[in-house]
């Protein structure tokens, strides 16, 4: 078990990486929470990179709630960054923060830049790269900090950007994404029920996001479609590469 959080170091294996060439395999340790694991993001990553021939390992440490402050401050998280995947160093470490510290730029500058900062330290000593994973505003904004769907979105993205700048992390804008799959008018529930998770699609462009992030090639063309309607998966992709 991971010390602090409680929760086991989820490995998921079996997307060629065993067979794999050395050296040619992605091992990618996912650290967020609930935005994270709702619907495997990891796995549904790995299954649409596989898709487009890219031997994938993915571990997640995502509690429920998980903030990256409590990532910095938990010694098991430390040691799942420096162990590396069976002892080789991950490719990519991906930081997801708690869904509306972002948006505030007290909580932003207090909580979020000082954590990130900490863990991406970690993630580059021990020979990976960091990347951010910016999130989606929750679908009727946080109305308890005067925010709308729009500004929300616009202080996560601001704050994924300035916060990847001043720890020399990657990003991975899926927040952005998701806010042209809106203007696109495509009708597509991007969000689950409760306005804040995402839904399957949401998470699948999400997908599509990291992969092109993290391998530097577009998702279209991709054949991996998570379960979605082909035609709502091809859309998806197309929007994550910015088509």
């Amino acid at each position: 078990m991971l010390a602090g959080l409680g929760l086991s170091l989820a490995v998921s294996r079996g997307f060629g990486c065993t067979l794999a060439p050395a050296g040619t395999c992605v091992r990618v340790l996912f650290i967020g929470n609930s935005y994270t694991s709702v619907n495997d993001l990891p796995r549904v990553f790995a299954r649409l990179a596989a898709s487009g021939g890219v031997s994938v390992e993915v571990a997640m440490i995502a509690p429920g709630g998980a903030s990256l402050a409590a990532h910095a401050a938990d010694a098991g998280v430390s040691a799942a960054i420096a162990g590396g995947s069976g002892g080789v160093p991950w490719t990519a470490v991906v930081l997801q923060e708690q869904s509306e510290v972002p948006a505030v730029a007290q909580w932003r500058d207090t909580q979020m830049a000082p954590a990130a900062s900490a863990l991406a330290r970690s993630v580059l000593m021990a020979g990976s790269r960091p990347y951010l994973l910016e999130t989606w505003a929750h679908r009727d904004g946080l109305p308890s900090a005067g925010l709308d769907y729009a500004t929300m979105q616009a202080a996560i993205s601001e704050a994924y950007r300035s916060t990847a700048r001043q720890t020399g992390s990657g990003l991975v804008p899926a927040g952005d994404a998701w806010r042209r799959a809106l203007a696109s008018g495509h009708a597509v529930a991007l969000w689950a029920d409760d306005g804040s998770h995402p839904s399957l699609a949401g998470t699948y462009l999400a997908a599509c996001s990291l992969y092109l992030a993290l391998t530097g090639a577009s998702p279209v063309g991709l054949l991996d479609t998570a379960g979605l309607d082909p035609a709502v998966a091809a859309a998806l992709r197309r929007i994550a590469a910015g088509e």
